[in-house]
């Protein structure tokens, strides 16, 4: 066959292509079955990488070369872009992109004509191009416009190391190769293109349905519990993994709140639990960068984050958190992991990100709707509490007396009000205890708060956990509903613990605990919250011989004693008894609509002798019981009820000797505890203070060891 020389940019006008018998007397090359392989490429291939390995193999067998190249012009850059270059043994990954002027390809796009380098050593054209050949030990290239007859694509160019190594007759063969070439590619291109639309059009489904799953969730419920455990379930469905938590941020604490889990593992991580901000987990990490964050294994294993450290241990090995964020606000973030190896994608963290942005609000509304259901709860038992404290006729300005004995314990209420230290309150019952608790709290920084008050002597034991701590729906039979406990209640103001002796001995660390750390957990829950509270307490029981009898926490009352205060008894402020009775005749004559105004001499003096060993409310009921019998403006006390009370003890020896002995034996197996449901005064069927009266008057004491 004739070979034309070529010019600088192509070949002269030439005849018919002869291709008989090529120049290295070869068998007779099929030109048209070259032709129809070429074209069957373009319904069998669908990536330009496979195409080009095909194309090379085959067109090997018509021309002599050792690269194949596309380049492709880019109209939304305006540059042509090397996609694939392939040799001959092998595949060379190179990326290039010039302006169409600088590059012989480009030339040929434009101007739709071959372009030809005979030798790329004399070549002056294409500078970065012709040293990056010569870089490979190219030493001719041409290039042939691959145009397809709906639009111009780029140029198909060939390699050789040989100078002047394409004649014209190879020229124009190759030219009608890359013709068909062209229809290949463009069909390529074309199911490519369309493979990418339907991948955006399944993930905006796959993006929509996920949203439209989390929304009809998210607008169904509004209590926290409920709504977090869905959007839990929802989440797997749509991206697959095997761990989902939610972490509510809390402010206060400065770290997250596990709101809700759905894993099966070990039980490491669970709701409640939480986590440090500083931990270096990966919520801490997504919350504090507002962006998300992957963790693949080895970031969990070489992470120093103790919830990493769990994470590992329960076989979790690669993470995706992202925050919650609502109107401008950070309230959490969502956290999921895979047990297998595989790593979550860019599509995985695109779909959990739309979801986290949607979750966020009905977080905050959920949370929102949380609190306002529990300040509404909080307010209506305030407003019991305090219709309460306006029923009570108690009031701490009113603390009547001016003995010694009085002044002194009020000069330590003016001492302990202002700060916020747990005072103890001890005392016989009657003397007062609640009014010197009420006295603590009114001239505290917390009086603008409520005074939350409990008798723990008055609740059944199983009843007590939850009127102190609360407890949630279904924490036990008949919990209908949820509820807060006076602790919650007392939030920012004081508790008043009456009759603190007798709380149950398995309460008493969840009281200490709340002491010491102000948090608990309410019955039901693994939530644990913060309050802000004040203790006052107050008992009549002697806690040092509870505490030596095994049935009082020796911490829980070191904890409790931190500023005691004792009432004395009434007997020993006698010269008291004189004005709390004018006052309480003044009080139960208003209240009964009566006019006394005088108090005989005798039945002062009768009831200033009288030892009183119900102290002032004996005193109170007293005279709420004259003012009853009272008719006309002089106080009619029943003088002879009280002589015949000063002998509580009988005077027969006999008879004394064997009492002296019952109470005695009682107080030994009770370990001389005096109260209480194993007390001596339950075993002798006598009240406490009765009893104490006897004690007081056979002399019983206890033995010093």
């Amino acid at each position: 066959m004739r070979h034309e020389q070529p010019t600088a940019d192509g070949w002269s006008d030439s005849p018919e292509i002869e291709r008989s018998v090529d120049t290295d007397g070869h068998e007779p090359l099929d030109l048209q079955g070259l032709l129809l392989d070429v074209s069957r490429l373009a319904t069998s291939r669908r990536d330009l990488e496979s195409l080009l390995n095909e194309l090379v193999a085959l067109l090997q067998r018509a021309v002599r070369f050792d690269r194949l190249a596309v380049v492709l012009h880019d109209p939304s850059r305006g540059v042509m872009r090397l996609h694939t270059l392939a040799a001959v043994d092998t595949a060379v990954p190179t990326v290039i992109e010039l302006a169409p002027g600088d590059t012989p390809s480009g030339v040929a796009w434009q101007t739709q004509r071959a372009v030809v380098m005979p030798n790329v050593d004399r070549e002056t054209r294409f500078p970065e191009i012709v040293e990056f050949l010569r870089s490979e030990g190219i030493r001719s290239f041409c290039a042939f416009p691959l145009t397809s007859p709906l639009r111009r694509l780029g140029a198909l160019g060939f390699t050789s190391r040989e100078e002047d190594a394409f004649s014209q007759v190879d020229a124009e063969f190759l030219q009608q190769l890359t013709n068909e070439v062209a229809l290949a590619v463009d069909n390529t291109l074309h199911q490519q293109a369309a493979e990418q639309a339907e991948g955006k059009l399944r993930h905006e489904r796959d993006r929509l349905e996920v949203l439209l799953e989390i929304n009809n969730a998210l607008v169904s419920n509004l209590d926290p519990p409920a709504l977090f455990g869905e959007i839990a379930t929802r989440l797997r469905r749509v991206v697959s993994h095997d761990f989902t938590a939610l972490a509510i941020f809390n402010p206060e604490r400065n770290g997250f709140e596990i709101r809700a889990i759905a894993f099966d593992g070990k039980g490491l991580i669970h709701e409640g639990s939480f986590v440090p901000m500083g931990d270096g987990s990966p919520s801490g990490i997504a919350f504090r960068t507002g962006k998300p964050i992957r963790f693949g294994r080895d970031d969990i294993e070489a992470s120093s984050s103790g919830t990493c450290g769990l994470l590992v241990e329960e076989g979790v090995q690669s993470t995706c958190s992202l925050p919650m964020i609502a109107r401008g606000r950070r309230v959490g973030t969502i956290c999921v992991g895979r047990r297998g190896g595989e790593p979550f994608t860019d599509h995985d963290e695109e779909i959990l990100a739309a979801a986290a942005g949607q979750i966020a609000f009905a977080v905050e509304n959920a949370l929102a709707f949380e609190e306002i259901a529990a300040l509404k709860d909080k307010l209506v038992l305030e407003k019991i509490y305090l219709e309460d404290e306006i029923r009570t006729d108690y009031n701490f300005e009113e603390v009547v007396g001016e003995s010694p004995l009085l002044k002194a314990v009020l000069a330590q209420v003016e001492t302990a009000g202002p700060t916020s230290s747990t005072v103890l309150i001890r005392g016989e019952t009657g003397t007062g205890k609640e009014l010197i608790a009420r006295a603590i709290h009114d001239i505290s920084p917390r009086r603008a708060r409520t005074l939350v008050k409990i008798n723990c002597a008055s609740i059944p034991t199983g009843l007590l956990e939850s009127e102190l701590f609360g407890h949630e729906r279904g924490a036990f039979t008949g919990a209908i509903a949820q509820r807060i406990g006076r602790f919650e209640l007392a939030d920012g103001g004081t508790l008043f613990l009456d009759e603190v002796g007798d709380i149950p001995l398995e309460l008493q660390p969840k009281l200490l605990r709340v002491l010491q750390e102000q948090e608990f957990e309410r019955l039901g829950s693994t939530r644990t919250k913060r309050v802000n509270v004040r203790i006052v307490a107050a008992t009549n029981r002697s806690l040092e011989e509870m505490v030596a009898a095994g049935i009082f926490r020796s911490d829980l009352y070191y904890r409790l004693n931190v500023f005691p205060i004792t009432l004395p008894a009434l007997r020993e402020r006698s010269e008291d008894i004189p004005r709390l009775v004018r006052y309480f005749v003044q009080k139960f004559s208003r209240r009964m609509n009566k006019k006394i105004e005088t108090i005989p001499a005798a039945a002062m003096a009768v009831l200033a002798g009288y030892d009183w060993p119900g102290n002032v409310r004996e005193l109170e009921n007293a005279i709420e019981r004259a003012a009853i019998l009272s008719s006309g403006p002089v106080l009619n006390v029943p003088v002879s009820d009280f002589r015949s009370r000063h002998v509580l003890a009988p005077t027969d020896g006999t008879l004394e000797a064997t009492e002296r002995e019952a109470i005695l034996s009682a107080l030994r197996k009770s370990h001389w505890v005096l109260g209480g449901p194993r007390g001596a005064a339950r075993r002798l069927g006598l009240k406490r203070t009765t009893l104490q009266s006897r004690m007081q008057k056979l002399e019983i004491s206890r033995p010093t060891a």
